[in-house]
């Protein structure tokens, strides 16, 4: 905390308010006494300019297009050999593991890629034709029936076999709810397969054939999980600190992330983009109209993948998804009409005012579904992939809170506009005036 004091003047009355200074030099009003010591609140719809905790995991600086994880820039993980393990335990525990701590880390995953029986069959009373997402959440919220000793952590082995669990578990429910889908044999875990390849392998072999995952396949699904490993305080990580701000176990914490992910302004923006790219496709539309209608507000054309809540500037982590698609194509000499419509869109946007002007710059949802329906992954699985990735993050959060002594459970204010006083009527003297509320 500065000594710097921030000044909240209502009509002859000035209120000192502290002021919070981060480590790139954010400024933050602490406004936490202020109903204590004044009787009065904030109203920030949305949470949109309201920090709800101290952070040392992600920073994002949107109007630079800077995202950082504990302090690395995001491109930086974009290596010949990209290691989603690696980025887990960077964000879980504030530091890259050292090789031995990384072997044992993947030691752990493989040792916890089964599914607990009683929990594969649970999930086997679900109808195959679940939404994926659904089968994730109620999974996840599960698994502290089958693992009771994880319902608290009070030691750091404990902890790190119980993230090791979830990690590694949550692809195996992925893959297995797929395949009920798709009314196919469970593939059970290859234990000499790395992380990345064993989920492909489990989406992808039969008992008879096993699947062939290239190099490049792998390397661009890590990358995948890498960029969606956290975003700071989104909706499905705020969720998570909500839910575990009461307490609540780490399992049924990220359950709620999976809920909150799931809603299409979360977690479902790739899809929008995949099913605009085809519908211009399809329906013979060609990139410049649809710019054009884009811009035209009385047009219903909505173009998908451009713009972010946070990012006034290019996201960073479509800059890398666009460089691995080129990659990804080239190498598997796989040829898809949809990323050259969205290649062209891309470059007309980019070449427009109207477009610069508003900051509408590709989002990393922009280039995620063509990379994933090159590698076979149906539509309805994107959002599981997205969630595959994010877990550690809200593992990282969920730690982050419960090891700060002082944390309390969060319980925002409102500003009540209903009815002041109205008095109790008897059923029978009761008549309805106009329409319920």
């Amino acid at each position: 905390m500065s000594e710097e004091k921030a000044i909240l003047t209502i009509g002859d009355k000035r209120i000192e308010l502290p002021v919070f200074v981060g480590t790139n030099g954010d400024k933050a009003v602490d406004v936490s006494k202020l109903y204590d010591d004044h009787h009065l609140i904030t109203y920030d719809p949305a949470l949109a300019n309201t920090a709800i905790c101290h952070s040392k995991i992600t920073f994002i600086d949107g109007d630079a297009g800077i995202l950082r994880y504990r302090g690395i820039p995001i491109e930086q993980f974009d290596t010949p050999s990209p290691n989603f393990v690696e980025v887990a335990w960077l964000l879980i525990f504030g530091t890259l593991p050292t090789h031995e701590e990384l072997i044992d880390f993947r030691v752990r995953l493989t040792n916890n890629a089964l599914l607990h029986e009683g929990l594969r069959q649970r999930i086997e009373l679900l109808p195959p034709s679940a939404p994926p997402m659904a089968s994730l959440s109620a999974a996840l919220s599960e698994m502290v029936c089958y693992y009771k000793n994880y319902l608290t952590l009070d030691d750091d082995e404990q902890f790190i076999e119980a993230a090791a669990r979830m990690i590694s578990t949550i692809r195996t429910i992925a893959a297995y709810s797929y395949r009920r889908s798709q009314g196919l044999p469970i593939i059970y875990p290859d234990p000499k397969l790395r992380y990345v390849a064993n989920f492909l392998h489990m989406m992808f072999s039969y008992p008879y054939l096993q699947y062939e995952i290239t190099p490049e396949v792998e390397d661009a699904m890590n990358l995948i999980l890498i960029l969606h490993a956290d975003h700071e305080q989104n909706c499905s990580t705020a969720t998570v600190r909500v839910v575990g701000s009461a307490k609540a176990n780490m399992f049924s914490s990220c359950a709620s992330g999976v809920s909150a992910l799931w809603g299409p302004l979360h977690g479902g923006a790739n899809v929008k983009v995949m099913e605009m790219l085809e519908a211009i496709y399809k329906g013979g539309l060609t990139p410049e109209h649809c710019i054009e209608a884009a811009k035209d507000k009385t047009n219903p054309f909505r173009l998908f993948g451009f713009g972010h809540r946070v990012y006034k500037n290019y996201d960073p982590r479509a800059k890398i998804l666009k460089a691995s698609c080129d990659r990804v194509f080239s190498k598997l000499k796989h040829n898809d009409p949809l990323l050259d419509v969205a290649r062209r869109l891309e470059e007309l946007a980019l070449a427009d005012s109207y477009f610069a002007d508003r900051k509408l710059y590709p989002n990393v949802d922009f280039y995620s579904g063509i990379l994933l329906r090159a590698m076979g992954i149906p539509t309805n699985m994107f959002t599981v992939i997205f969630a595959i990735g994010r877990l550690p993050g809200w593992i990282a959060h969920w730690k982050e809170q419960h090891d700060v002594p002082t944390n309390r459970i969060m319980r925002p204010r409102q500003i009540y506009e209903g009815n002041e006083i109205v008095n109790y009527i008897p059923v029978k003297d009761r008549v309805r005036v106009g329409s319920i509320q």
